[in-house]
């Protein structure tokens, strides 16, 4: 039945890639069932056959598609079924829609899907991993015009040896966390969390990615040299090449005038004049240029930017190659919140908003891999005013979620452990104004704000982003800190963020097909003298130190461990005990399965009455031992007592004294303070005290 069925096999890193062709998704462009282990992604590649009208873009979509029962769980909620993806999945399709998009045809307009549905997960084979080589396979052998094949590598670091796609136990142990995408003669994307790595271990680990990664493009093209497509044709989208040149000799003096500044609205201003301009000019001439008028004003700027870089080493707004722009930081802006911390660089400008809370309050996770939870959360955000435009607010998009969780990969090697700092920690970036790299202002305003916030971080941790322009005869020149235009025009964002000691995050956009190894050292050269110089000149000196304490608006909190076994006595039934506590005291008491106990209040007072009555009901009195009680009522029979918080015994009348007692009021009363002696506890459970065998309480 299956006819063009075929199997292909390759050994990756140790463990069998098995990718099966023919068999399923036969009207897909291009499909492949990848399997990794016992990983498996069907990879399905569709193109529309006709470009879509009215665009100056290639309209592809990267769908990475987490199933539950890829790894044998329902999901929650009320529907039972997968909803919006998770936040990994967004950024598992980021990582792969960046190396694969540049290698398309810069003219083709017609619609590209690319769907990776995740069925199977072994954790100890990447499915991100697979479903990069399963996408650049399904495109390769597919008749869509793309200019690959790629594959993916992931190299972590055991005890300062790499290890090529590391398993789960690795990966829990490794200090880096890279992923690599790369053609047989450069890399194409870079992605990597990294726990204070080093420049030069970080380029090994890319190179030795590499290597990985030319071995699985070798075997991929063994794949398409017998069953790939002849690519289709398509009409050109570029623009006209006579009325481009046309237009370009009419408004270029005009244009470079209004380039030439250091501010973008004066930037913007000027150039609107020069647009409508262009529209009255050659409007009769040219019966479609107002539709076209975005992509013609973009190719003019673009030849223009690039040409000053190349030839004149000229920058938009005047500055050197390495010349930062001026730099501000401002901590403590609002008076209400945990912590502040703005962060300006140029037109850049982040504000993030720390906030601490009860380790309840930690994110939970329902995805494909073993996390489950986590205690701190970055979410970023960039409303329409940052970029000058008149735009409602809306929900976060890809872009949104991706800088968010770039961030927080940045600061997360530095973050004190739950035992020392037993908070959950929430960062908000606010970006008021966006002209290039505001992901980079998150990582430098949140370090402000963790440190205002009294946050105990090892170290601080700057962004900075290096940008590239490229010749045809392949010589090339690098920029530091980018504005929009040079992000926009250029040939690469990389963006590198890290402390003094190393590197703890990177992410790589490219709109060319490839670095070379020349390239990537001198952006990590480059970004590292960028990062040094932001740490001591910027952030440390508007905050030296995290604050000695926490904001008093911040909850109190306090950490106790008690044994397993106690665990269900502070609980109580039903949860009656702990419910008390909470309704007297204020405070909010978060239990985990080993016995530890988080305990946080809006001040430590609260938070200490409630500590006190939990060292009480775990309280195990020693046989023999002497402790100060105080009397808490009188029976005939002798004196109730509490010697620890919230335990009382019955000291007997005749325990009471050395001689014998008619009365027992004749001795204590309610509210004295005595010491006794812990005797054992009855057959009925009750303690049983002795205050003539103890020493007596010492004034």
């Amino acid at each position: 039945m299956f006819e063009n069925y075929k199997v292909y096999h390759y050994t990756y890193a140790g463990r069998e890639l098995v990718v099966e062709t023919g068999k399923v998704a036969g009207l897909a462009n291009g499909s492949c069932l990848v399997r990794y282990g016992d990983t498996a992604i069907l990879c399905c590649a569709t193109a529309s056959p006709k470009p879509r009208e009215g665009i100056d873009f290639l309209p592809l979509s990267v769908d990475y598609d987490e199933k539950m029962y890829a790894v044998g769980k329902i999901p929650g909620g009320f529907t039972k079924r997968e909803g919006k993806p998770t936040e990994k999945a967004i950024l598992t399709s980021r990582v792969i829609d960046r190396p694969v998009r540049p290698l398309f045809p810069k003219d083709l307009r017609n619609d590209v899907a690319l769907t990776l549905t995740v069925m199977s997960v072994d954790q100890d084979c990447s499915p991100e991993i697979t479903a990069m080589i399963g996408a650049s396979i399904a495109l390769s052998i597919s008749d869509i015009p793309w200019n690959g094949p790629i594959a993916g590598a992931f190299i972590g670091m055991v005890d300062g040896q790499y290890v090529v796609n590391p398993t789960l136990a690795e990966r829990e142990k490794s200090v880096l966390e890279l992923t690599v995408a790369a053609s047989e003669k450069k890399v194409v994307m870079i992605e990597a969390g990294a726990k204070e790595v080093s420049d030069e271990d970080m380029f090994n680990a890319i190179m030795l990615a590499h290597e990985e990664c030319k071995k699985v493009v070798a075997f991929i093209n063994t794949i398409v040299a017998e069953i790939g497509k002849d690519k289709f044709s398509y009409p050109s989208g570029e623009l006209d090449h006579d009325m481009f040149d046309e237009i370009f000799a009419y408004c270029e003096n005009a244009v470079m005038e209004a380039l030439d500044t250091d501010d973008k609205n004066v930037r913007d201003a000027k150039m609107q004049p020069i647009q409508d301009d262009i529209v009255e000019k050659f409007a009769e001439k040219y019966p479609d240029i107002a539709v076209v008028l975005p992509e013609l004003i973009y190719k003019i700027q673009k030849k223009i930017v690039r040409r000053w870089l190349l030839c004149d080493k000229k920058r938009v707004d005047g500055r050197r190659m390495d010349e930062i722009r001026p730099l501000a930081a401002e901590v403590g802006v609002l008076p209400r919140t945990h912590g502040t911390g703005l962060f300006t660089r140029g037109q850049t400008q982040a504000l993030t908003i720390a906030t601490l809370g009860p380790i309840s309050d930690a994110q939970r996770l329902e995805g494909l891999d073993t996390e489950d939870s986590k205690r701190y959360m970055h979410h970023y955000n960039m409303p329409g005013y940052s970029t000058g435009e008149a735009k409602a607010l809306r929900s976060p998009g890809r872009r949104e979620i991706g800088h968010g969780a770039l961030a927080e990969r940045s600061l997360l090697p530095v973050l004190p452990t739950v035992e020392e700092f037993p908070y959950a920690i929430r960062l908000v970036s606010e970006i008021l104004s966006s002209n290039g790299s505001t992901s980079q202002a998150s990582v430098c305003g949140s370090t402000l704000a963790l440190m205002d916030a009294g946050v105990p971080i090892s170290a601080p941790v700057a962004g900075i982003s290096c940008g590239l322009i490229t010749a045809e005869d392949g010589s090339f020149d690098t920029m530091i800190d980018i504005q929009g235009l040079e992000d926009f025009y250029g040939d690469m964002d990389f963006k590198v963020a890290g402390t003094h000691k190393g590197i703890t995050a990177i992410q790589m956009d490219l709109k060319i097909d490839g670095l070379t190894p020349e390239i990537i050292k001198n952006a990590l050269e480059t970004t590292h003298k960028g990062r040094d110089y932001i740490i001591d000149e910027i952030i440390l000196k508007a905050i030296p130190a995290p604050r000695a304490d926490v904001s008093e608006y911040a909850p109190k909190m306090i950490t106790m461990k008690i044994a397993v076994d106690k665990i269900r006595e502070v609980i109580g039934t039903g949860g009656k005990v702990i419910q008390k506590i909470t309704a007297d005291t204020g405070a909010k008491i978060d239990i985990e399965d080993d016995g530890s106990i988080f305990i946080s209040a809006v001040n430590r007072d609260s938070a200490d009455a409630a500590k006190k009555i939990i060292d009480g009901i775990v309280f195990e009195p020693e046989v023999g031992a002497t402790y100060e009680a105080t009397v808490t009522r009188i029976i005939p029979i002798g004196a109730f007592v509490e010697y620890a918080p919230g335990k009382e015994g019955l000291v007997h009348i005749s325990k009471l004294q050395q001689q014998r007692t008619e009365k027992v009021e004749d001795v204590v009363a309610v509210g004295d303070r005595v010491r006794v002696k812990f005797l054992g506890i009855d057959e009925k459970g009750r303690s049983n005290l002795s205050m003539k065998d103890a020493a007596p309480v010492e004034e």
